[in-house]
C-alpha cells in the first residue's frame, strides 16, 4: 500500500526554491575529533560558498542527535558547540536537539501505522543473524502487539542507488536496501533512520555533506523519504579519516578530541585532507581568516572520491 499524501511534517521556510540549507549533526556520545572536524568543515564550506538566485548565502545548521541517552557523554553537547565556535564554524538559526522532538516523532510513527506503512516485529538480532543477517519480513503479516516489539517500515521502494556529489553514482547492497528496517526500537528509543529523515524534512535540509560511513544508511533514508512522498536532500559523502592501524577516527574508537585552544593547525590539516591545499603560512592567521579563505576557495572537485584516506 502506498501513501498518496505527504505526512504532515512542519517545515522551516525556504526563501527561494534553490535555497541551500545544510547541516552538521553530531551525536553527544563524545567530544569532537579530527574526523568530526573534517565533516563539519566540509558541510560548512559547501553551504557558505553557495548562493541562491537571490544572491543569498547558504544556511548552515547544527543539530544535536541526542536520542540515545545510554550512549551520551555528560557535557558533550555543550563541548561540541563551544568547539565549533572556537573553530570559527558559526551556525545559523537555533540548534535543534532531537531529544526535544519526541512528540513529532511519535506523530510520524502514528501516521505510518495508520496508513499501514509500518508493523510491529519481535524478531531478535540473533534470529536475524542465523538466517544470514537480512530481515525477511517474518512479522509483517503476524499483527504482533506493540508491547515488547520494534516497529519496522514496510519497504516498498528498496532504493539502492543514488547520485552523490563526491562519489558519483553509488550502488548499495540490494538486499540490505530492500529490508524492512526498524524505525522505532524495542527499548522504546526512536531509530536513527526515522529521526534523521523527519528532521531533514522539518528543517528543510537541501544538502547533506557527511562521511562515507553513512553511504549504506543513505539508501534507507531515501526509501523513507519516498514512502513519505517528500523530496530528499542532495547527498555528498566525503572520505573517512583512517589511522595507519586501519581504524576509522570515531568516538566509538576513542579518537582524541581536537584542541579548541589552538585550532589553526587542525583547520589547516582538515583543509588539506579535503584537497583544498591552503598555503602553509595560513596557519599563522586568525581562525576567522582561515574560515573565510576556506569558503572563498572551496572546490568540490578537489575533494577525493575515495572512501577512506589514511592519516599519520
Amino acid at each position: 500500500m502506498t501513501s498518496n499524501n505527504n505526512l504532515p511534517i512542519e517545515r522551516s521556510p525556504l526563501l527561494s526554491k534553490d535555497s541551500y540549507r545544510g547541516r552538521f549533526a553530531p551525536s553527544p556520545s563524545g567530544l569532537l575529533h579530527f574526523g568530526s572536524l573534517i565533516t563539519a568543515l566540509a558541510s560548512y564550506c559547501d553551504a557558505k560558498s553557495t548562493t541562491d538566485s537571490q544572491g543569498l548565502q547558504g544556511k548552515w545548521l547544527v543539530r544535536i542527535e541526542d536520542i540515545d541517552p545510554p550512549r551520551e557523554q555528560v557535557g558533550a553537547s555543550a563541548s561540541i558547540l563551544s568547539t565549533l565556535e572556537a573553530f570559527g564554524l558559526h551556525w545559523d538559526e537555533q540548534v535543534l536537539y532531537q531529544s526535544q522532538q519526541a512528540k513529532r516523532y511519535r506523530e510520524m510513527l502514528n501516521e505510518l501505522r495508520q496508513q499501514h506503512l509500518s508493523y510491529y516485529c519481535r524478531c531478535t538480532r540473533n534470529e536475524i543473524k542465523q538466517i544470514g543477517g537480512i530481515y525477511q519480513g517474518h512479522c509483517r503479516s503476524l499483527n504482533q502487539p506493540k508491547q515488547d516489539s520494534a516497529a519496522r517500515l514496510v519497504n516498498q521502494h528498496g532504493l539502492h542507488q543514488f547520485n552523490d556529489i563526491f562519489q558519483g553514482r553509488v550502488q548499495c547492497d540490494l538486499a540490505l536496501a530492500a529490508e524492512d528496517f526498524i524505525i522505532h526500537r524495542k527499548d522504546g528509543l526512536f531509530a536513527y533512520q526515522l529521526a534523521v529523515v523527519h528532521d531533514d524534512i522539518f528543517q528543510n535540509i537541501s544538502h547533506v555533506i557527511r562521511g562515507c560511513d553513512l553511504l549504506e544508511p543513505t539508501a534507507r533514508q531515501l526509501t523513507l523519504f519516498a514512502t513519505l512522498n517528500c523530496p530528499a536532500p542532495q547527498y555528498g559523502h566525503i572520505p573517512l579519516a583512517i589511522t595507519d592501524q586501519g581504524y576509522k577516527l570515531s568516538k566509538q574508537n576513542k579518537a582524541p578530541a581536537i584542541d579548541k585552544n589552538h585550532p589553526q593547525p587542525s583547520l589547516i590539516a582538515a583543509l588539506n585532507f579535503l584537497g583544498q591545499a591552503p598555503a602553509p603560512e595560513l596557519v599563522y592567521e586568525d581562525v576567522g581568516d582561515i574560515i573565510d579563505w576556506a569558503v572563498e576557495h572551496w572546490s568540490r572537485e578537489k575533494v577525493s572520491p575515495v572512501k577512506e584516506i589514511t592519516i599519520a
